[in-house]
């Protein structure tokens, strides 16, 4: 159960997370030759390399500097070596032979690259678009600047089906979730925050198509879980478990991703493995709590690096570390996601990395029709190469205990309140992260308006004001009336205040502009509302004052309202989501986090 991949008599095609150079039409695609001059000289000389691999199998790897690989591979002919006995080349064809060994290197490079790009395509499994749900919450919308945030199910899947059984013990058929986050990328492509949801949690189980083509009746009252299991196969239901986070949540999931145990343990090994921490030792009682006796320390105390079952075991341990919850499994299910994320950002988001990751995985992938390539998958990973490790967060959904059961209920309006934060694009801590740009300067003859400073009666003395200027105001357009945000922060620049940041605000429904102040910062508000004549004034959870101008900003400015509104009237205005309750700021995680802490809940461990 605990062998490692490629450890058989061959590190083919039939090896678990092997990275093959296989040609469309089946034929081999040699491997490009390494190792710069060196080779050269060897070629000169009608020999290849004939080093060992790892383990004694096939050639010899080379690091990125051309080193030779593990222990016990065997000398390399050629180089220092054939010189001192006197295996020299001929000079006179070193230059012609180092060019066309490093065009054959390109031709093989670009051929091996399409075999690769034409085997992921034909690993990846996407399910059915027709078992999505045709009632769904609207899809975001870019903005001017085409920024747009991003919504990933990320699914740990449980099947026993194929080999998993081997990794996964167990003698129950069909598939469950082990693991669901809703991971939100947001239109900065700066921050990305990963939300846990317990499979234990009662929720509303929206209809969901069967295999046999038939649709489900809506259960008011399920466990979560329980969406994932709909029809009983070993490949598990992924649609039916993103109609409910959507009628959970009141959010468009944009790609749906399940991997099960077979993939995830290939894609550890893709990585060279994951670092993690225990507060104490686990034993083969606590994996398997149906052996008659404790056994032998599986996963040590402390720091390790874990790959493959042992990398398996980790993120599934519920036992003999804390509680035995599910809340504690969490917990480190995101410790290791953040140590993971850690890991290949270390090694660099690009081709050379994705590859042999998307390899792994792609085998025991299955995805949403809209990642159903390579492409899309690859094009998807780099997009994330933006976001800090401290910008990744992770959090559970707030919830509590039932106390007519072992369950779990969501709570609101607590989970309410997060669900809008990330709807708005608002970070955990109230940031604006839509990514919009500043809006396109105004022109000479916009800016000298009809409701341009001076004509606005509380202008004048604002603007005489000197101590504006240390002042700082962002400035967001709350209107789809395009141009806003850049008239009133002419008008602040006319006034002296000092404009840090002009563009669109997450809601473009805003009736009436709105002054937000932090800590500190309410008396500088109300000078800077002085400019807005009806503006509202209060509490905001960014830092110094921002303004969101609304429709009357815009009907003071020449504005059509009737056009700009699209609305319902005043009731219909959105407010600037509040800041979130503790239950979800205190157990955030970010992905650069101490690897050691926040890996347990509850006593015992």
């Amino acid at each position: 159960m605990s062998g490692q991949w490629g450890e058989g008599p061959a590190r083919g095609d039939d090896a678990p997370g092997a990275l093959t150079t296989e040609a469309a039409d089946g034929g081999a695609v040699p491997q490009p030759r390494t190792g710069g001059r060196a080779e050269a000289r060897r070629a000169a000389q009608g020999k290849g390399s004939q080093a060992k691999g790892p383990q004694g199998k096939g050639p010899q790897a080379k690091g990125p500097q051309g080193k030779a690989g593990p222990e016990g591979a065997g000398p390399v002919p050629g180089g220092r070596a054939a010189a001192r006995n006197g295996r020299k080349p001929p000079k006179k064809n070193v230059k012609k032979i180092v060019a066309w060994s490093a065009a054959g290197v390109l031709v093989l490079i670009a051929g091996a690259g399409g075999a690769i790009y034409l085997k992921l395509n034909a690993n990846i499994k996407s399910f059915d678009a027709d078992a999505i749900a045709t009632d769904r919450p609207p899809e975001a919308q870019a903005d001017a600047d085409g920024n747009k945030p991003v919504n990933v199910l990320l699914i740990g899947s449980d099947s026993r089906g194929k080999n998993n059984a081997d990794l996964g013990g167990g003698e129950d058929g069909g598939a469950r979730s082990d693991t669901t986050i809703l991971l939100h990328v947001y239109a900065d492509h700066k921050h990305a925050v990963g939300i846990s949801i317990p499979r234990n949690a009662k929720v509303t189980l929206p209809a969901c198509k069967l295999p046999s083509g038939k649709w489900t009746k809506e259960k008011s009252s399920a466990l979560f879980n329980e969406a994932f299991a709909t029809g009983g196969t070993d490949d598990g239901n992924p649609a039916c478990t993103q109609n409910t986070v959507e009628k959970l949540t009141g959010i468009r999931v944009d790609h749906t991703i399940v991997v099960d145990f077979q993939g995830f343990s290939a894609m550890t090994k893709a990585v060279h493995g994951v670092d993690v921490c225990l507060p104490k030792p686990i034993y083969e009682g606590d994996i398997n709590p149906n052996l008659p006796k404790k056994g032998s320390v599986v996963l040590p105390q402390g720091p390790q690096k874990v790959e493959g079952q042992k990398a398996l075991d980790y993120v599934r341990l519920r036992h003999g570390i804390g509680d035995g919850s599910d809340i504690g499994r969490m917990k480190r299910q995101q410790a290791f996601l953040s140590s993971l994320a850690k890991n290949i950002k270390g090694q660099g988001l690009n081709p050379t990395t994705l590859l042999p990751l998307a390899d792994a995985a792609t085998k025991s992938l299955v995805v949403d029709p809209g990642l159903n390539s390579a492409d899309k998958l690859l094009s998807f990973g780099l997009s994330l190469k933006n976001i800090d490790l401290h910008d990744l967060k992770f959090v559970t959904v707030p919830w509590r205990y039932r106390t007519q059961d072992a369950d779990l209920d969501i709570v609101q309006p607590d989970a309410g309140k997060l669900w809008e934060t990330l709807k708005a694009d608002r970070t955990l801590d109230g940031q604006n992260a839509t990514g919009e740009q500043p809006d396109a300067p105004a022109s000479p003859s916009a800016s000298a308006g009809p409701s341009a400073p001076a004509t606005t009666p509380s202008a004048p003395a604002a603007a005489s004001d000197a101590g504006n200027a240390a002042i700082k105001v962002a400035v967001y357009n709350g209107t789809t009336t395009r141009g806003m945000a850049d008239r009133a922060s002419e008008q602040l620049k006319a006034a002296k205040f000092t404009v840090t940041k002009a563009g669109t605000a997450a809601s473009t429904k805003y009736t009436t502009t709105m002054v937000e102040y932090g800590s500190g910062q309410k008396a500088n508000a109300e000078k800077v509302a002085a400019l807005f004549p009806g503006a509202t004034v209060e509490a905001g959870s960014s830092p110094g004052v921002t303004v969101i101008v609304g429709k009357d900003f815009v009907a003071a400015n020449g504005g059509a309202t009737a056009a700009a509104s699209g609305g319902s009237g005043p009731s219909a205005a959105p407010t600037t989501p509040g800041p979130l309750p503790t239950s979800v700021t205190n157990e955030a995680r970010s992905a650069d986090d101490d690897i050691c802490a926040g890996t347990t809940y509850g006593s015992g461990g």
